[in-house]
């Protein structure tokens, strides 16, 4: 792993999810400073709410991750000028000046964050005490072993191989466990997925004693306690978004099996009509835009909080933007060829998020989807897991076709689509994939998808209609040079 130096994190203790004050300034240090941070309970709730706040960062999931570097990988928007920002990353040239460096500080970042995540797992020691009683060891604990297979995984599915029974054991990142940065042996996918693996099963096995989501759900509000520490459980990494990361992990070791039980378990549990804790569609289907709920904020599972999402929009999706920035559908007008080729139903709930937007240069589709109305519920998400994915995987590794179509019927009636029967197992999967593009444009998962699944295939990112092929090495970015530094390679 990368020798880097553990930054003095912004260490909050929320006291709502609306607002935070600093808890306290750490002194720089290799190691969050153990003395003044576990001494208490709060302590630990600020140093996991540190992590929290620094995964809302411009290098990982507060754009490069998500709506931007990743999302451009996947093709999803349209660039055929060579001076656009994102050019590069459009047509996967990692070893670009820009490229490099975005990949690097991606690299630095998730393990940095890492190391912090270990710390707090080792402070938490092995069982509840005075300072870190249950329920608070259970969910501390859990979601900081969650958080840390997260960002491992993302790492791997970024910088290791496409999964495959030649090349599962080609050494390609490291894991690390230890409460400090050092450098640790490159692991094959097997051994990394493992971890991965042990680390999230650990996860939900405490929040599963331990998380109120279970049983008062996500509580979207304030507590009347004054105390939020287990509310706003859509922004942590809860029992059921561990869950779905775990369904995640499976498919992509291609463990069908396991994947499906663990989906299935997810929407018994979540989609109880009579206690439903996750929904599909939107809050109110006929809200003018301003009130409209682009995000489907019913049915995230997992979201960081961040206060600059309209900046977000405002440096990527708004009309406004120069054109050398801007990612859209379209060539900076009103084209709507791709998106009538993604949405095959004009009642989708999701085509909504998509407006005509006039300027004083022009006329130009946007997509709303980080954009913040007067009204607009959940402004400050950043979603990460949705159910959308769930009910997708339990589709895609459903053993029959009458299965798997169900479930897919399943989604598409949550968001106001007539159901379809797709004659084949080929033509379901083109269909999954069709709905997973709707589901989490802006969520960095795309490309993630593309790769598992091995496409050769992809949209064309240099036209408004059309594909183009895909060479298989493309999905794998090389090694940032941080870390092959350090290695004396």
């Amino acid at each position: 792993m990368t020798i880097i130096k553990i930054t003095s994190i912004c260490l909050l203790l929320i006291a709502s999810l609306g607002s935070c004050r600093k808890w306290i300034d750490v002194k720089p240090s290799d190691r969050l400073a153990d003395e003044q941070l576990f001494s208490s309970r709060e302590g630990y709730l600020s140093a996991l709410n540190g992590v929290y706040v620094e995964l809302t960062k411009p290098e990982v999931y507060g754009e490069n991750m998500t709506m931007t570097t990743l999302d451009v990988l996947g093709q999803y928007y349209y660039m055929s000028a060579s001076t656009h920002q994102f050019y590069q990353f459009a047509t996967f040239n990692y070893t670009g000046a820009t490229a490099r460096t975005v990949f690097d500080n991606m690299w630095k970042k998730s393990y940095e964050l890492i190391v912090n995540c270990n710390i707090i797992i080792d402070k938490c020691g092995e069982s509840s005490n005075p300072l870190l009683p249950a329920p608070y060891f259970g969910i501390v604990k859990g979601e900081a072993l969650a958080l840390r297979a997260m960002l491992h995984f993302d790492m791997l599915r970024l910088f290791g191989p496409i999964w495959s029974e030649e090349n599962k054991d080609v050494p390609c990142i490291p894991y690390n466990k230890a409460p400090r940065p050092e450098v640790t042996p490159l692991l094959g996918s097997a051994a990394v997925m493992q971890h991965v693996i042990d680390d999230l099963t650990a996860a939900v096995a405490l929040l599963k004693d331990a998380d109120p989501i279970i049983t008062e759900g996500v509580r979207h509000e304030a507590s009347p306690a004054g105390i939020n520490d287990f509310y706003y459980r859509q922004y942590r990494l809860n029992y059921y978004a561990a869950k779905a990361l775990l369904a995640r992990a499976y498919l992509w070791k291609q463990d069908t099996g396991n994947a499906l039980r663990e989906a299935q378990e997810i929407l018994a549990a979540v989609m109880d009509p009579a206690h439903p804790v996750f929904k599909l569609g939107v809050l109110n289907p006929a809200a003018i835009p301003a009130d409209y709920d682009h995000m489907m904020m019913q049915e995230v599972l997992f979201a960081l909080y961040t206060v600059n999402r309209q900046n977000i929009f405002n440096a990527f999706f708004s009309p406004d933007q120069l054109a050398t920035r801007r990612l859209s559908f379209n060539n900076n007008d009103d084209n709507q060829s791709r998106k009538n080729a993604l949405y095959d139903d004009q009642n989708d709930y999701r085509l909504k998020a998509w407006i005509t937007q006039n300027t004083a240069s022009g006329s130009f589709l946007t997509h709303l989807k980080f954009n913040v109305g007067a009204n607009t519920p959940a402004p400050n998400m950043i979603p990460l897991i949705r159910l959308s994915e769930v009910i997708l995987i339990a589709a895609e590794c459903s053993p029959t076709l009458a299965e798997g179509t169900a479930y897919l019927n399943m989604l598409r009636t949550g968001m106001n689509c007539v159901s379809v029967a797709p004659a084949s197992s080929a033509q379901l999967k083109d269909y999954i994939t069709l709905e997973f593009r709707k589901a989490v444009i802006g969520e960095g998962q795309m490309f993630f998808y593309y790769k598992r699944n091995a496409f050769t295939t992809v949209p064309n990112h240099a036209s408004v209609s059309g594909t183009k092929q895909m060479q298989l090495s493309n999905y794998t970015v090389p090694l940032p040079i941080s870390e092959i530094s350090v290695r004396g390679n």
